[in-house]
């Protein structure tokens, strides 16, 4: 009996304490919102300390999986069928979701006006844009959670060369996959503090975002949360069944639920990819793709961003009285709900740069503005987790369609 509850705490007792930590943290933020400014603090710190060292574990990651993984074949299929994953997952969320507003309708919700939200530099071209959202022009910009992708792409190219340059190569390689493997170990101390941090942090979101949760915006929001749920249970539950069967469903929930919380708790697909980490190597996922497909669906693979993407052109298009079902918009809104999935970055809200480009590419009128932003914010916990999380059922999808083998989680040296 006893050996059953050690058993039990010791596989569940992190989530436990998770759990317990962001029942508090709502209750706070519900009953005792004048509290909530004193412990903010904590989960900000604690969200820093993520922030802070997921840089290095990006570059560390993405660079020494690549410079590990043995021939040009094998590194040309794990990024070409990544790429196929990713697309296809963010295309069917879409359809799903325009399936969905089609059989159920909404009303526009009522909106205030909101031209200081819109501000555009008339100058600013879509090439310079595109220029500073895959490169930056120094160094030391690299350094910053902002330039996330710009930061994969360094990275990655960093593997390649150090494949490219075989023994000469070697000590780098060695600095690489330790520095891989220090940062992991650095990543499972912080989250040690989770529950405090995430608690703290999550007063805070129901203290200043639950007020809005049923006002104009509840019905729009309730269909949205209700077809995610579905969507991340049903449309997930698929994913990983296609990836291993019987056991990638059952590895993948019974190791989902910390990244979930964690995502729940942050509104960062950044700050739970140390989690998706974790669970991908528990899972039986390889290092070889986990470390790419993970860091890199961070940025690129955001199946939430899509389904809420959808969401808020719908909602623009009937405050401006447009028809939303027309051939040409939808084929329209897929296109940039891509490019939205791709731009959210994996910051807190980072939503909004997604926002602000779909905006321009639509042409939007001031009026549709503050909805789109309203809309935006309040799905973002649902959005986070289905980004997030959705970054480890794609690295099963690869690993199935790449041909590769699950491999036997070493769950004691993880949890040690």
């Amino acid at each position: 009996m006893t050996y059953s509850i050690n058993l039990f705490l010791q596989n569940y007792g992190n989530i436990i304490l998770l759990i317990v930590g962001i029942l508090i943290g709502s209750i706070l933020g519900i009953y005792l919102p004048q509290v909530v400014v004193y412990i903010k603090p904590i989960g900000d710190i604690f969200l820093n300390l993520l922030f802070v060292a997921v840089i290095p574990l990006v570059f560390f990651a993405i660079s020494s999986s690549v410079a590990n993984i043995e021939g040009t074949n094998q590194l040309g299929k794990i990024i070409g069928t990544m790429s196929m994953v990713f697309l296809m997952g963010v295309l069917i969320s879409a359809c799903a979701t325009i399936a969905v507003l089609y059989f159920f309708p909404l009303e526009a919700p009522h909106v205030a006006d909101g031209a200081h939200l819109l501000e555009n530099n008339p100058d600013d071209t879509w090439s310079d844009k595109m220029v500073r959202f895959i490169t930056v022009s120094e160094f030391g910009k690299l350094l910053s959670r902002e330039n996330m992708l710009a930061l994969v792409i360094f990275s990655f190219l960093v593997g390649i060369a150090t494949r490219k340059s075989s023994m000469a190569a070697q000590p780098f390689l060695a600095f690489l996959n330790g520095g891989n493997e220090v940062m992991k170990n650095l990543l499972i101390l912080i989250m040690k503090i989770s529950p405090l941090g995430l608690g703290a942090y999550f007063a805070y979101q129901v203290s200043s975002l639950g007020p809005q949760l049923f006002g104009f915006y509840a019905k729009p929001l309730g269909l949205y949360y209700l077809f995610g749920t579905i969507y991340f249970i049903l449309g997930f539950s698929i994913f990983a069944f296609i990836s291993n069967g019987k056991y990638g469903l059952t590895s993948f929930w019974k190791n989902n639920i910390v990244p979930t919380l964690t995502a729940l708790g942050s509104c960062s697909s950044l700050a739970t990819m140390p989690a998706n980490l974790i669970a991908a190597k528990k899972i039986g996922i390889p290092d070889a793709i986990a470390n790419v497909v993970i860091p890199l669906g961070t940025t690129l693979h955001k199946q939430g961003s899509s389904i809420s993407s959808i969401f808020k052109i719908y909602v623009a298009f009937l405050l401006i009285g447009k028809d939303f079902f027309d051939p040409t918009t939808l084929i329209t809104a897929l296109g940039i709900t891509v490019l939205v999935s791709v731009v959210a970055g994996g910051i807190p809200n980072g939503g909004y740069i997604g926002e602000m480009l779909m905006i321009s590419v639509l042409g939007l009128p001031i009026e549709a503005v503050p909805a789109v932003m309203i809309i935006g914010t309040l799905v973002d916990p649902l959005a986070t987790i289905l980004n997030a999380t959705g970054d480890t059922v794609a690295s099963m999808l690869v690993t199935k369609f790449t041909g590769n083998k699950f491999q036997v989680a070493a769950v004691d040296s993880l949890e040690s």
